[in-house]
C-alpha cells in the first residue's frame, strides 16, 4: 500500500513539474513546485482511499458469500440427516436400508456428525427385536405365499366395498428386520476397523493413510441391544456399552482396542466369545454375564480393573497367556464366578491376588481339561461343587503342579 502511494505521489509530482523551468522567476517555480507536490499528496491518499476502500468492500463480499455458502451446507446437510433419522422409521425395509446408508456418507463427509450417527445407529439396534428362528427354506416360502395370498383376498374385499385402497401393513417382517439390523451392524464395524500403521524407515517412501474409512474415538452404548454375529474384530473403540445386552451367533472382539471402559454386566453370549488378542486400557466389567458358549480370552491384556463378578462359564473358558495389570487400583475379580466345563489358565500373569471369593467349578468328567493358576487352588465344596481360592507360597510352583497339590489332580485331564 505505501508503495502504491509513493509511486502515485512520484508519477504525479513528475507530470506537473515537467514544464517547471519555463516560469519566468525563482518564487514562481518555488511556488509552483510546492502545488505540485500537494496536489500530488492529495491524489495520491484519494488513490490509496479508493483502493482500501475496494479492498475492504471485496473482503466483506468474499466473507458474506463463504458465510453464505457454510449456512447453505449446514441446512442442507441437517435436512439429509433429519430425512434419514425420519426413514429410519418406516416399515418398509428397503427405506430403512436407504437411511443407513445415507446416514453413513453423512458422517463420511461431516466428521463432526460421526458420533451423531453413531448414536442413531446405536439407538436404532437397542429396539426390541427378536430374531427370527431358523427354519426349513421351504417351509418359508409357503409362508410367504400364503402370507401373499391373504393380502391379494384382502385387497378384493376393500375394492368391492368401495375402498380404493387396502389399509398397510405395518408389521415388519422379522426376516428383513433381522438383515437391517446386520447393515447397521456393518456399517458400525467397517468404520471402527483400525489396522496398525507400519514402520516407516527414513529411505522407505510414505504410503497413504492406511485407515481413511476409520472414525477415531467412537463410543458405543449399546444397552440392552440384540446383535447377531458381531464381527467388530481389530478395532479401536472409545467407551463400550453392551449391558445388558444378547448376542447370537458367534460374538467377535479379537485384537480389538478399548480405549475406555468396556462394560459386558449382564450380557449373554449365546454361541461363542471370542476376545483374543483384545486389549482393556480403562475398566472391563463382565459382572453377571452368561457365556453359554466357549468364551476365548486368550493372550487378552486387561490393564484397568477387571471383573468377572458372577459370571457363569457353561462352556470352555480359555484365559491362556491373558495378562492382568498388577497397576490397575484394584485386583481383578472372580467373586462368585462358576467354571462348569473346560478352564484353562496357561502362562496367565497378575492373577496373584485375585479376588475369589465363593467362586465355584463344576466336578470334572472325562475330556473336561483344566490348567489353574499356580496361586490358585481348588478345594472340595458342598453339593458336589468345588471352590477357588489363592493358595500361599506357591508362586514358585507350575500350573500343572499346583493343580495336583491343591485337589489331588482331579481338575487335571484323564488320563493325565
Amino acid at each position: 500500500m505505501a508503495l502504491l502511494v509513493g509511486a502515485a505521489v512520484w508519477g504525479i509530482s513528475t507530470w506537473l513539474l515537467q514544464d517547471l523551468d519555463k516560469l519566468p522567476t525563482l518564487t514562481e517555480q518555488v511556488s509552483a513546485r510546492i502545488e505540485a507536490v500537494r496536489t500530488a499528496l492529495a491524489a495520491g491518499v484519494g488513490a490509496a482511499v479508493t483502493l482500501l476502500l475496494a479492498v475492504r468492500r471485496q473482503r466483506h463480499q468474499e466473507l458474506a458469500t463463504a458465510h453464505t455458502t457454510h449456512d447453505a451446507a449446514e441446512r442442507r446437510t441437517t435436512e439429509l440427516y433429519a430425512r434419514a433419522v425420519e426413514q429410519l422409521g418406516s416399515d418398509r425395509a428397503p427405506v430403512r436400508l436407504g437411511a443407513l446408508y445415507a446416514l453413513e456418507r453423512l458422517a463420511e463427509h461431516t466428521p463432526a456428525l460421526r458420533q451423531r450417527v453413531v448414536d442413531v445407529i446405536c439407538a436404532y439396534l437397542r429396539m426390541p427385536f427378536t430374531p427370527p428362528a431358523e427354519q426349513d427354506r421351504r417351509e418359508e416360502i409357503r409362508d410367504a405365499q400364503r402370507a401373499a395370498r391373504t393380502r391379494a383376498r384382502a385387497a378384493q374385499r376393500a375394492t368391492h366395498a368401495g375402498t380404493t385402497r387396502p389399509a398397510a401393513d405395518r408389521s415388519r417382517d422379522p426376516h428383513e428386520e433381522h438383515q437391517v439390523r446386520l447393515t447397521a451392524q456393518r456399517i458400525l464395524e467397517d468404520h471402527l476397523r483400525h489396522q496398525d500403521s507400519s514402520v516407516h524407515r527414513w529411505w522407505q517412501r510414505r504410503t497413504t493413510d492406511p485407515n481413511p474409512r476409520h472414525w477415531a474415538g467412537i463410543r458405543l452404548d449399546l444397552t440392552g441391544a440384540t446383535l447377531s454375529g458381531v464381527r467388530l474384530n481389530n478395532c479401536r473403540i472409545g467407551e463400550a456399552w453392551f449391558v445388558g445386552a444378547t448376542f447370537t451367533d458367534m460374538a467377535s472382539f479379537g485384537m480389538t482396542t478399548f480405549s475406555g471402559e468396556a462394560q459386558f454386566e449382564g450380557a449373554t453370549f449365546t454361541d461363542g466369545a471370542w476376545f483374543g488378542g483384545a486389549t482393556f486400557t480403562n475398566t472391563a466389567g463382565f459382572d453377571k454375564t452368561t457365556f453359554t458358549g466357549p468364551a476365548w480370552f486368550d493372550r487378552t491384556t486387561f490393564k484397568g480393573f477387571t471383573t468377572f463378578y458372577r459370571a457363569t462359564f457353561s462352556d470352555r473358558a480359555a484365559f491362556v497367556e491373558a495378562a492382568f495389570s498388577d497397576e490397575a487400583e484394584e485386583e481383578p475379580e472372580f467373586v462368585e464366578a462358576t467354571f462348569t466345563h473346560c478352564a484353562l489358565f496357561d502362562n496367565a500373569t497378575g492373577l496373584e491376588r485375585a479376588k475369589l471369593n465363593d467362586a465355584r467349578v463344576a466336578l470334572a468328567s472325562e475330556g473336561i481339561e483344566r490348567v489353574w493358576p499356580p496361586c490358585w487352588r481348588v478345594e472340595q465344596a458342598v453339593n458336589g461343587w468345588q471352590t477357588l481360592s489363592l493358595a500361599a507360597g506357591m508362586e514358585g510352583t507350575s500350573a500343572e503342579e499346583g493343580i495336583g497339590a491343591a485337589d489331588g489332580g482331579a481338575g487335571s485331564a484323564p488320563g493325565g
